[in-house]
């Protein structure tokens, strides 16, 4: 493998690790991963890797997973250096530029979906999106006006797998609910009012959507009007809710312990 020694600071190549702010890559649809652990989870998959940016040490670790990409720029500093960089400290060895994958088309989507609305926490989306793929809800529906579930933090909360699931952007969330009921989903709102079924008791069919909503507003009254039904965790008295991510996680385990395929 041919390395790229780095001395110069100011190598325009570089500039992009400094520019860790999400919307700093909508123009090319480009993103940064860093940590081994999630650049080697995505080096497992299709995606397209500009370039990595890491200590030799890490090359030499996982030299042969590198090897077996073809990545056009392999740049290699020591962590203090690639501290000065990057401009803050950091507690890894590495860190990657790739480019976005293609989003998956609303009707190739699987039969169980999570869907989020207007979640603003990049943090919860990485979170979701790890729980997702680990109990096989592998399509993920999330907001373009939202954090970009390939968010640097959102891909380092996932752990990369991310990158497991089938993601699409929505525009608007009502246009998009309609297609999928046209489509034979049926459309469950994570939310506590008086016609809400508990959880334990909730009948599924194979094709369904779990509509997750913001952090503290939940779902407004208009989204739940188009959704067939709303499911609430049951909880003691004096507890109003769970985090969304781990509210999230609980359902997607119960939807699926329950009979929903993906």
């Amino acid at each position: 493998m041919n390395y790229t020694p780095i001395t110069d600071l100011n190598l325009p190549e570089l500039q992009i690790y400094k520019q860790l702010r999400d919307n700093a890559f909508s123009a090319d649809n480009s993103f940064i991963a860093d940590s081994p652990k999630v650049i080697n989870k995505l080096l497992e998959t299709s995606i397209q890797v500009k370039s990595i940016f890491a200590t030799q040490e890490y090359y030499d670790t996982y030299k042969d997973l590198i090897a077996s990409k073809n990545i056009p720029q392999l740049f290699v500093a020591d962590k203090t250096l690639m501290q000065e960089i990057v401009g803050h400290k950091i507690h890894h060895n590495a860190m990657m530029h790739g480019i976005r994958p293609e989003p998956t088309p609303l009707n190739e989507l699987g039969k169980n979906i999570i869907m989020l609305d207007e979640i603003s926490s990049t943090e919860n989306i990485g979170s979701i999106a790890r729980s997702a793929a680990a109990l096989g809800v592998n399509s993920f529906l999330v907001p373009k006006q939202g954090p970009h579930p390939y968010a640097r933090r959102a891909l380092r909360v996932s752990m990369g797998h991310i990158s497991m699931l089938q993601t699409h952007l929505y525009d608007n969330i009502f246009e998009t609910l309609a297609t999928l009921k046209k489509q034979g989903y049926t459309i469950f709102a994570a939310e506590v009012t008086p016609e809400s079924i508990p959880l334990s008791t909730l009948k599924l069919p194979e094709k369904w959507v779990l509509l997750m909503g913001h952090e503290g507003k939940g779902i407004s009254e208009e989204i739940l009007e188009v959704c067939d039904t709303t499911v609430k965790i049951e909880m003691v008295e004096g507890v109003k809710s769970f985090n969304v991510s781990i509210a999230a996680s609980i359902l997607m385990y119960q939807f699926k312990q329950k009979g929903g395929k993906v």
